[in-house]
């Protein structure tokens, strides 16, 4: 090998990592692109109404390309709203500890932006095993952010008494109780928020209550 062959060896060793992380990116902005097209016909279509053709044109991408990285429908629903999960997730995240007015202005605040979308896929459940698994996810996460959230209400409690209270959270947070005080009774956010917080702070803590098993 020549010099002017060995520097220009060097010259593409030197791009490639650059090249590499370009194509990185791309694939990246792609399969963001592709997600985020899917999640919006998800949210706001039946599931048999999403094809995926549509949501590669949305995509600015061919369908082909989109078989390449996700395979099926199921894949790409399930991708979809694993995205939009940690998106919204991020968000729940911020709910601080132990404050309920706090807590539950940010559960509505995903509730009143995001609530349909969710009603959407409960109302599919039972008939797509692959909403029915996603919606499930959900459920095992609202459960686990109000043990954590809702902490110091639980504090004392233990069996079954820590389990109804708990229990008693987790409905009264859950995104049908929004529904049912949003949209089936239009009572104002600000009232709705109140009603939330008496629910969540009724029931008895009383000292020896807790210990029930």
């Amino acid at each position: 090998m020549n010099m002017a062959s060995a520097q220009k060896s060097r010259r593409e060793e030197a791009k490639r990592p650059y090249r590499m992380s370009a194509r990185a990116k791309a694939a990246a902005a792609t399969r963001e692109r592709l997600v985020a097209a899917a999640w919006r016909r998800f949210a706001t279509l039946p599931y048999e109404s999403v094809h995926l053709r549509d949501v590669a044109a949305e995509a600015g991408v061919t369908a082909q390309t989109l078989h390449l990285r996700f395979g099926s429908k199921e894949e790409l629903f399930t991708a979809a709203f694993t995205w939009w999960g940690l998106r919204e997730i991020a968000t729940r995240e911020e709910a601080p500890v132990g404050r309920v007015p706090e807590a539950i202005a940010n559960i509505f605040d995903h509730y009143e932006s995001q609530g349909p979308a969710v009603l959407r896929m409960l109302s599919q459940e039972e008939r797509i095993p692959a909403v029915r698994e996603m919606t499930e996810a959900g459920r095992a996460y609202h459960r686990a952010w109000v043990e954590k959230t809702f902490a110091p209400l639980l504090s004392g409690l233990t069996g079954a008494a820590r389990e109804r209270r708990l229990a008693a959270i987790v409905l009264a947070t859950d995104v049908l109780a929004w529904k049912l005080l949003r949209q089936d009774m239009r009572i104002e956010r600000d009232e709705a928020e109140r009603i939330v917080a008496e629910m969540v702070g009724a029931a008895p803590t009383a000292k020896g209550v807790g210990h029930e098993t």
